[in-house]
């Protein structure tokens, strides 16, 4: 009987050592946190603006440890990737709404002062300029010797990149009055020239002398007809959309559907595995299978509608045009983090995977410069 109660006492004490020992270990666990940290911000602007909001949204550029960004006011500035200082500003009256190309160390962009400009993108310094006579609030593309932009009266201009000289002009003609402000990025494959207009259609150009190959009416709406998104290429599949309209999957040789979802959007999506990604007008972030155009998750948005997005390790982050950052999971639309730069951004934003940051404007035009990446957090251990 003895040895039954000593044999009982012990199997208790075994018992509770282990229970403590189960109780350390899962609070000396190490949990894994995503985590953002401002690096730096910077302001943008010469001065505070002081007058009428101008849209900043122009995506920044990262280039020989320079991340380089303009404004809707009064420029584009080049800042050091690491600590922010200003490298080099270039004045522009007006600012510069859209995105830049950087090609070897030429920098191209449009201004709102009716300029197309090629700077050094080392210095800054202005190598040409071209009189369009009107803003130019889209996005270049520059491929083999060649810039290709969109004004905002529906004109494509195709410029050599070295002197400025007009190679080619194409314009359409939009019997509306009301237009989204904004315009396509053209892409490029093959010889052929994609790029979406005011007037709902989509066409395609040979790059080489701007005649059209075909062309495509997709948005009929009635207000908005605007293509404004830059469309994709991958493999034969052509993706565009029409802003308060649709996602649509094309045949790129013809322009025939393959599919398409009925929600519009603007900017740029973008492919990564089996999705396609892209910022809803309907206040959503979507993921869709790009072969079907299924509907694999939604995020909605809270404060105004989604920016552009970013990849980066399995996340996509993308900005609200009145709220936060945030970083969502890309396997099922989960929220991991978001970050308040105060009255929201319009700037898709960049991401540097080599030193894990990510840069963006805001509507206030400031820079910043954050860092971003897993981390494990060791628990505080607890003993009963």
């Amino acid at each position: 009987m003895q040895n039954f109660k000593s044999l009982l006492l012990i199997s208790s004490m075994l018992f509770i050592g282990c229970a403590q020992l189960e109780n350390w270990r899962s609070n000396n666990t190490l949990t894994r946190e995503f985590q953002v940290k401002t690096s730096w911000v910077k302001q943008t602007t010469e001065k505070d603006n002081l007058g009428f909001r101008k849209i900043n949204r122009m995506q920044p550029l990262i280039y020989n440890n320079m991340v380089i960004q303009s404004n809707g006011l009064d420029g584009i500035t080049a800042f050091d990737k690491l600590n922010g200082q200003v490298r080099w500003k270039t004045a522009i009256k007006n600012g510069s709404e859209a995105g830049a190309a950087i090609i070897n160390d030429r920098l191209f962009l449009g201004g709102s002062d009716g300029l197309f400009y090629s700077l050094n993108a080392n210095t800054g310094e202005v190598i040409w300029t071209f009189p369009t006579q009107l803003e130019i609030i889209s996005e270049p593309l520059v491929d083999s010797g060649i810039v290709y932009f969109l004004t905002g009266n529906n004109s494509m201009y195709a410029l050599d990149a070295a002197t400025g000289k007009q190679v080619w002009l194409y314009t359409r003609q939009d019997a509306s009055n009301i237009s989204i402000r904004g315009g396509a990025k053209p892409t490029l494959r093959n010889g052929t020239l994609y790029v979406g207009f005011s007037d709902g259609f989509l066409v395609a150009l040979l790059s080489q002398n701007g005649a059209i190959k075909w062309e495509k009416q997709l948005n009929k709406n009635k207000k908005f007809k605007d293509l404004d998104s830059n469309p994709i290429i991958e493999n034969d599949y052509l993706y565009v959309m029409g802003f308060d309209d649709k996602v649509y999957c094309l045949r790129a040789a013809t322009g025939d559907q393959v599919w398409k979802f009925d929600q519009g959007g603007y900017g740029q999506g973008f492919i990564s595995g089996d999705r396609y990604y892209f910022a809803s007008t309907e206040e959503k972030f979507v993921a869709l299978n790009k072969m079907t155009g299924e509907v694999i998750w939604t995020v909605a948005i809270k404060e105004g509608i989604a920016t552009s997005a970013a990849a980066y390790k399995g996340m996509i982050i993308f900005g609200e045009s009145q709220g936060k950052l945030n970083f969502v999971d890309s396997t099922n639309g989960k929220i991991m983090k978001t970050f308040d730069p105060g009255r929201g951004l319009m700037s898709q934003p960049v991401v540097d995977e080599k030193s894990n940051r990510v840069y963006f404007i805001s509507n206030e035009a400031n820079l910043y410069s954050l860092d971003i990446g897993w981390n494990y957090i060791k628990r505080i251990p607890y003993l009963n």
